[in-house]
């Protein structure tokens, strides 16, 4: 029974994960919710559980809602917004652990969103817009009706689809435009990287703390001033998207970029320069 149990958990264990990545944001705290659910399967009486594929995404949803709810207690400013987590991969391929958490994502802009919402809201529609999951069984977690359920998920929506830029799907055509930046950067064409640019561009940086500048005038000169991150860098895919991973002279990796390419043009770029985030993100086997 008990080896039943381990081998009916693992199959899980990579939807479980991505479910609660998407809630959270962050890679340490989804492997600590996935790991709360396996306890409590542990202390549970499963032979009355009739859908154990169901009921640990609920445990799973349920851990996640405590802990978002706990955030916002601790803040001392409601919308502390940051570069969530980031899933880094090779550009010839996706580690196939990686995938799941990958999946169905509209990459970095959807994430940051996300962190806007409320824990309900967040709750509502990951759950259901992400993972279909009935708004029935949303209700039974919030602590709500399905009516205001499924409200949560609609004031979700609206807010994602308002806010969030949803990338072009073609990783060719993202990579190439992401070269023309590296090159413009490189060579110094402040114009050409302009050109390169969405005119309302943002781009966020979080060196511990998040930093955002917008417009493409702005936002190129600002690139030019720090075009060091460029000179030693390799393509990657950031949540499945184009991005750029910087290295150190010392081996260390220095920045992760993420572009979200629309209509040919860069619309969005995040940084993440936290040292002790990269550290945690174990980069080096990517070099």
């Amino acid at each position: 029974m008990e080896d039943w149990l381990t081998q009916k958990f693992e199959k899980n264990r990579p939807h479980l994960r991505a479910v609660a990545y998407r809630m959270l944001g962050s890679l340490s705290e989804a492997d600590d919710a996935v790991q709360e659910a396996w306890l409590r399967l542990n202390r549970s009486e499963t032979r009355v559980i009739g859908n154990l594929d169901g009921w640990l995404t609920t445990v799973v949803a349920r851990v996640c809602l405590d802990e978002l709810r706990s955030r916002d207690a601790r803040r001392e400013e409601p919308l502390d917004a940051h570069v969530p987590d980031l899933i880094v991969s090779r550009e010839d391929g996706i580690d196939p652990e990686q995938e799941a958490l990958i999946a169905d994502s509209v990459g970095i802009a959807m994430l940051i969103v996300l962190e806007m919402l409320a824990p309900p809201e967040r709750l509502a529609f990951v759950l259901h817009d992400i993972f279909a999951i009935p708004f029935a069984e949303i209700a039974s977690v919030v602590g709500c009706s399905t009516v205001a359920a499924r409200q949560f998920a609609s004031r979700a929506r609206r807010k994602v689809q308002g806010a969030a830029n949803f990338p072009d799907v073609d990783l060719k055509q993202q990579r190439k435009v992401v070269d023309a930046f590296l090159a413009a950067v490189r060579g110094g064409d402040l114009e050409a990287l302009v050109a390169v640019f969405d005119p309302d561009i943002v781009i966020r940086t979080d060196q511990g703390t998040l930093r955002e500048l917008r417009g493409a005038r702005s936002v190129a000169e600002k690139a030019m001033l720090f075009s060091q991150l460029t000179q030693s860098t390799q393509p990657v895919r950031v949540n499945g998207i184009a991005g750029l991973l910087s290295w150190r002279p010392d081996g260390q990796a220095f920045a992760i970029m993420s572009f979200t390419v629309r209509g040919k043009r860069i619309v969005e770029i995040d940084v993440v320069r936290d040292p002790n985030r990269l550290r945690r993100l174990g980069l080096e086997a990517l070099s």
